[in-house]
């Protein structure tokens, strides 16, 4: 008996203890089931709204006005196109509601998950049919700020769970209207536009705010699929519309889809410049320019260029400068038109400098006091021996004036004036007064640019030449310009003394002076005071014309940027005519005034020998005034040897006889007493110009004065 109860109380026994060990077991398997699950589905952590638009970068960049007006913008990056963030109430409200009813029509409602939408989907899966979409934008939000919770092969159930979690912590942490406005930005709705702005203005050419139901239509049609053909997204957008009438959206469709319209509502007002300065994603750069100055600048060049053809000059580049401050107005390195390198900026491409360089030369030879501008040079030919061969200066119009002011000769812009004013100051000391002077591109030696200099053989931007010119205006103080507001001005420099600087503006602003060779009424003369000078470079390659007032300063060039000759194209039949609108434009309701005369300057009135030119009143270097200018006699001239000039190569011509291949010997000066020495031979007097016969050979050719003194020697060969 008591056998059997022992087994009856030990099963009895192990009955009780399996009940709770199968639902301790149950409980825990139940446990760790969800902890697995819940642990598949967590979802990844999601920045706040602050931080989502914060870490929002634009693909485009942006150039404003000193007022702070749109000017240009640059795309930057590449990878998408996005505009700035667009805030909610910044898209028009008819569009927002037809997008989200047709994207998640109970986003209002829901807390991240439609539950109805869900059970929706399940049904149609049991039923076989094609389920549809479950997602919120709350989800999808969650994806973009994530992306690995879209990442393809995600769609199992876990997937779907980790994307609905993701959908509801979003809710709990951001605003209905925080995740909307987000959506709206994120969204990618055709090709590389992501983002409502981009969207907008890329497929119709509008900003947000003024888009209207129909447009909103239309990119809810783009957003399952963004590369749908046009005929589908039509049809979407009719559905969408519940109308029985669709037959505006084919047409619709057919006009968004077609050329990009990104930039639109762009001005498009400074595009290199805008290349230069927007070199990040998402920056808005403030600029010097004025919004104003840079329209007329271009509509002035615009015109010109239009004016010219095609066939004569293609492109051109203005830039204006503010002489008080340095601060750049306008900035145009191009206009497009019929320009075959569009892109390049002309305001800072290196071109040759042509005859807009004499006025640093003129000026530092009067600092010197090796001319006033009533000196006389001789405009007559001359041959001067380089490394290279000779060098023989021509004018422009390939004819010589002789006798002429220095005045004359650089309002006429005369070049073998220019070429014996070199002769003075010395080659050397030219180039580094350029330098000096801001010009950067003279990387070479004086040697290496040679007589040539004079004539503007370096090669120069308009940026430079701006603020070369503006020097001038300033009394010989050069400094920096900028184009950037509230950049520092960086220390100036002295490049000449004032009284120089303001003779040299006083005779780039004499119209008498220029009317030998531009005429009384070219496009340089305006109604009131300015000073101005044009170049053109070799082979017709560049055009300049860059001058100043008491308040602007202001270039031009036009050219070929290819770097073909223009053709029939002169200095005041190029650039000028640009320069004198802009100056006009500029002075419209406060005409220039000339420049203050700075202390050291004398003021006379002067007479010329022979009528060289007409009596007039000039100024002097304070101790250098005259009140005649005549031609110095013979006594006071340095004795030399004019003819043949060294470093000449002759050749013999074996058809004509030896004896009529003589050489005519010529000096200049005061000769009396001097003879001439050839290879160590005598001559006789030097003043009796002897014809000599000279063989083949390297000759050395001497001017001996009376006390046995060499006073010229020259080098010629003949062959």
């Amino acid at each position: 008996m008591r056998n059997a109860w022992t087994r009856f109380e030990a099963t009895t026994h192990r009955a009780w203890w399996s009940g709770p060990r199968i639902v301790i077991a149950a409980v825990l398997g139940i446990g760790a089931l969800y902890a697995v699950s819940s642990y598949a589905t967590l979802p990844p952590p999601l920045p706040s709204h602050r931080a989502t638009m914060a870490a929002w970068k634009p693909s485009e960049a942006w150039l404003y006005d000193r007022d702070g007006r749109l000017l240009d913008s640059s795309r930057v990056d590449f990878a998408a196109r996005r505009l700035a963030w667009t805030p909610l109430d910044k898209v028009a409200p008819d569009a927002v509601g037809v997008l989200v009813a047709a994207e998640d029509r109970r986003f209002r409602d829901h807390d991240g998950i439609d539950w109805w939408s869900v059970a929706g989907s399940i049904r149609d899966r049991i039923e076989g049919k094609r389920a549809r979409g479950a997602s919120t934008l709350s989800m999808q939000v969650a994806a973009y700020l994530a992306p690995d919770l879209a990442a393809p092969g995600s769609r199992s159930w876990l997937d779907k769970l980790r994307q609905m979690r993701a959908g509801a912590e979003l809710e709990r942490a951001w605003s209905k209207d925080q995740i909307l406005e987000a959506y709206l930005n994120l969204a990618g709705f055709r090709g590389e536009a992501q983002g409502i702005g981009a969207a907008a203005l890329g497929l119709f050419g509008k900003t947000p705010d003024a888009l209207t139901r129909d447009d909103g239509l239309l990119l809810a049609a783009l957003l399952p699929n963004p590369g749908a053909s046009a005929g589908e997204v039509a049809r979407r957008a009719c559905a969408l519309s519940k109308e029985a009438d669709c037959a505006r959206f084919p047409g619709a469709v057919a006009s968004m889809l077609g050329p990009a319209r990104s930039l639109a509502l762009d001005p498009g007002l400074a595009p290199h410049l805008s290349n230069k300065l927007l070199t990040e994603p998402g920056v808005r750069v403030a600029t010097t320019i004025d919004l104003r100055i840079q329209r007329l600048a271009s509509r002035a060049l615009r015109r010109q260029l239009i004016g010219l053809g095609g066939t004569r000059a293609r492109d051109g580049a203005v830039v204006v400068a503010d002489n008080a401050t340095g601060e750049i107005l306008a900035w145009v390195g191009g206009i497009g038109g019929a320009s075959t390198a569009p892109s390049v900026d002309g305001a800072s491409s290196y071109r040759q400098a042509g005859s807009t360089l004499k006025p640093f030369l003129y000026a530092q030879a009067i600092e010197k006091g090796y001319l006033t501008p009533a000196s006389i040079l001789d405009d007559s030919p001359v041959q001067l021996d380089t490394a290279s061969g000779l060098y023989v200066p021509q004018n422009y119009d390939r004819a010589f004036k002789g006798p002429v002011s220095a005045r004359a000769a650089l309002a006429g812009s005369l070049n073998v004036p220019a070429v014996r004013t070199l002769l003075l100051t010395g080659v050397e000391p030219f180039r580094d007064r350029l330098w000096d002077t801001g010009y950067r591109g003279l990387t070479e030696s004086g040697e290496y640019y040679g007589y040539s200099l004079a004539l503007g053989s370096a090669e120069v931007t308009l940026v430079e030449q701006v603020a070369a010119y503006r020097s001038l205006a300033l009394g010989g103080l050069w400094r920096a310009l900028h184009v950037r507001k509230g950049e520092k001005a960086p220390p100036s420099r002295t490049t000449t003394t004032p009284q120089a600087a303001w003779l040299v503006a006083d005779m780039l602003a004499d119209a008498n002076a220029r009317a030998g060779t531009f005429g009384m009424e070219s496009a340089l003369r305006l109604p009131f005071w300015a000073a101005v000078k044009t170049g053109t470079s070799k082979a017709m390659r560049d055009n300049w014309c860059v001058g100043f007032s008491d308040r602007y300063t202001v270039g031009v060039w036009v050219g070929n940027l290819e770097g073909d000759p223009m053709r029939a194209v002169s200095g005041t039949s190029g650039a000028a005519p640009v320069w004198r609108d802009v100056m006009m434009a500029l002075h419209a309701g406060q005409p220039g005034r000339a420049l203050p005369m700075p202390r050291g300057i004398e003021a006379r009135t002067i007479s010329f020998e022979n009528g060289i030119e007409q009596p007039r009143r000039e100024y002097f270097l304070a101790g250098t005034g005259m009140t005649r200018i005549a031609a110095a006699p013979a006594l006071s001239r340095r004795a030399k040897i004019v003819s043949p000039v060294s470093g000449s190569v002759y050749a013999l011509d074996p058809d004509i006889p030896v004896e009529r291949q003589r050489m005519a010997i010529s000096v200049s000066g005061e000769v009396t007493g001097h003879r001439l020495l050839l290879d160590g031979r005598d001559l006789g007097a030097a003043d009796s110009r002897p014809m000599v016969l000279a063989g083949p050979g390297q000759h050395k050719l001497r001017l001996i004065a009376p006390g046995g003194r060499v006073v010229d020697q020259i080098l010629f060969t003949v062959r």
